[in-house]
């Protein structure tokens, strides 16, 4: 049935192709989500292309725990961790300068039970200075403690059948357990994508039906900012963030007379984390595989407070387009267009696509328009694949059918330049025929074996259609011991009389040349063999002809009539005979002898007829 389909609907196969294409997008789209990853890998390229673009921020800066502050912060305060009472001294110098927020990306979830007086420092340091925030996480595991048994400064939300008896695995920070009221914090968890890569910040996180805020949504609350309403946003990258090093804020707070602007931090938002790869606080992320922790809340804080968070487009809403561009791919084969010239198509249509896509990111939207373009290229290469494979199939064909006919090498180019193709209807157009027949054969066949008769025409045809092949003629068929050929089809050759003069004075020739190798042979056939030969040209219906089951390529019409005709006047005049048409053609490339005009069946008219003689020099 399928196969039925295909050949009575023009570019059935196309169709097929394209539906088997869109179907495959419609179940990845909706079920499997198998091309998430082009999506998210080749959005990653646009990502950093974009975040190169963009300025270090202004508004943020990072006091970076670097492997330098590690290294000059031995003698003031030994290896790390360090006291938590420096953090609280660090936190009362940068407060003093009136910035809008100081957020630890720093966990103080465990007392320090061998310094608690250092504990005491930081908890009072913190509770004195209301813009200071910590960090907090919420485990996947673990039964942690109950909910309402937690200070309301971390900023628990119950949801719609929320309990106070239910437990949470949060990582709080018991530091500041002296002053819960100041248990200031939020949620500094950063996930990852199905391909392991973080792209999202998540403004919250829910469990047992409480909503735990981030820690930059938290800060952003606090200062009245509007937030996004979806649970997580598309990070919008920068390359660039203002570090400073923490131990060059400590030292100089030391001082009696600092040597650092005394508004350095005045306005900003403050983020105090580590960059030292000895800490291992680094993250898979579009900008490397070693981001910096402390850089991703950078980055979401900066968003949030900008408003310039990514705006993804849902990935089903670019369906459509995947489907639209796969019937623009199967239209152009429908309509018989090239695989280049489709493929050129697809390729500025995908440029600006992606051109649309750059323009839409630099203004903040995500579309994730990778899949439906990798789509359509599959159903491209897919499409392409199969006309190649149907191309060489018919080439095969061709030169099967062709090769009856023609020598296969001459197949095989005209076949390469497209000058002959199968598919062609039969359609008129000048020829030049040639007929040959071997004179008195019945006669001489009755009085002589079948086995001898048989191998002398095997050999004599054989020569003869070699000939013919040689000189760029089309063998038409074998009529006993009648050979039918002619020139200009399938290929046009404007020499076509020439050359069918050349071949058959050949053939005189190759005749001779196998009488004398005969000699008695063959019971004494070979001596005896003459052939009479008759070349017109004009105009005839050239193609494949025949039935569905059988097709001969032929010409038919007055001219092949004549040609035959005027082989029938041979005998008693010359070997080889033309027509006046065929000298008018090949005049000036052969000596012709005159042998008058004669009455031809069929014809009112008599007709001029010549023998032909290779050229001879006149002195």
């Amino acid at each position: 049935m399928i196969a039925r389909f295909l050949r009575a609907t023009p570019g059935g196969q196309w169709l097929v192709l394209a539906l088997l294409f869109a179907a495959l997008a419609v179940a990845d789209y909706s079920l499997f989500g198998l091309t998430d990853i082009i999506d998210q890998r080749t959005g990653d390229i646009a990502l950093r292309r974009l975040a190169a673009s963009r300025a270090p921020s202004d508004r943020v800066v990072i006091v970076d725990i670097d492997q330098r502050s590690l290294e000059l912060m031995n003698e003031q305060a030994g290896s790390w961790p360090w006291p938590r009472s420096v953090h609280g001294e660090l936190a009362d110098a940068i407060a003093a300068q009136g910035p809008r927020a100081i957020a630890f990306d720093v966990l103080f979830n465990e007392l320090d039970v061998y310094r608690p007086e250092h504990d005491a420092a930081f908890a009072d340091a913190v509770a004195r200075n209301p813009q200071v925030w910590l960090a907090m996480t919420l485990n996947s595991e673990g039964e942690g403690a109950r909910v309402g048994d937690m200070p309301a400064a971390i900023g628990a939300q119950a949801l719609p059948g929320a309990s106070l008896e239910a437990r949470a695995p949060l990582m709080m920070p018991l530091v500041m357990l002296p002053h819960p009221e100041a248990m200031r914090g939020g949620l500094i968890n950063f996930g990852s994508d199905n391909d392991r890569i973080g792209r999202h910040h998540n403004r919250y996180l829910e469990h047992a039906d409480w909503r735990f805020a981030s820690l930059p949504a938290r800060i952003m609350q606090s200062l009245g900012k509007s937030l996004p309403q979806q649970q997580k946003v598309m990070l919008n990258w920068r390359r660039g963030w203002n570090h400073v090093s923490y131990a060059d804020i400590y030292l100089d707070s030391l001082r009696q007379h600092p040597l650092r602007k005394p508004d350095e931090f005045k306005g900003k938002f403050v983020i105090v984390g580590t960059s030292a790869p000895g800490l291992m606080d680094l993250h898979l992320t579009p900008m490397g595989s070693t981001y910096p922790g402390v850089e991703v809340l950078a980055t979401a804080l900066d968003n949030l407070d900008r408003g310039d968070w990514l705006r993804e487009t849902p990935r089903p809403t670019l369906l459509p387009l995947a489907l639209a561009l796969i019937a623009l791919v199967s239209f152009g084969f429908t309509r018989g267009r090239s695989a280049g010239q489709i493929g050129a198509a697809l390729l500025m249509v995908s440029l600006a696509v992606l051109v649309a896509a750059g323009i839409a990111l630099s203004q903040g939207a995500f579309w994730p328009v990778y899949a439906p373009l990798a789509f359509a290229w599959a159903c491209y290469l897919g499409a392409t694949g199969l006309a190649y494979l149907r191309e060489r199939a018919q080439r095969l064909k061709t030169t099967a059918m062709f090769a009856r006919f023609l020598d296969p090498g001459v197949v095989a180019e005209l076949i390469e330049r497209g000058d002959i193709d199968h598919r062609a209807s039969a359609a008129a157009r000048e020829i030049t025929v040639l007929f040959t027949d071997i004179r008195g054969f019945t006669a001489l066949s009755e009085a002589t074996r079948p086995e001898a008769v048989v191998e002398l025409l095997n050999r004599y045809f054989s020569r003869q259609v070699a000939v013919i092949f040689r000189h760029g003629g089309t063998l038409d068929k074998f009529i006993g011991d009648a050979i039918m050929a002619f020139w200009g089809a399938p290929a046009a050759d404007p020499e076509q009389a020439a050359h069918a003069v050349a071949a058959a004075l050949e053939m005189a020739a190759a005749l001779d040349e196998l009488r004398g190798e005969l000699g008695g042979e063959l019971d004494g056939l070979g001596a005896e063999l003459e052939i009479g030969i008759g070349i017109h040209t004009g105009h005839a219906v050239v193609g494949f002809i025949g039935s569905a089951d059988r097709l001969d390529y032929t010409a038919i019409g007055d001219t092949v009539n004549l040609a035959s005709r005027i082989e029938g006047l041979t005998k008693g005049q010359a070997r080889i005979l033309v027509s006046g048409a065929t000298r008018a053609a090949a005049d000036g490339q052969f000596d012709w002898q005159d042998c008058g005009s004669h009455r031809v069946k069929g014809r009112e008219m008599p007709v001029q007829l010549f023998e032909p003689r290779p050229k001879t020099d006149k002195v």
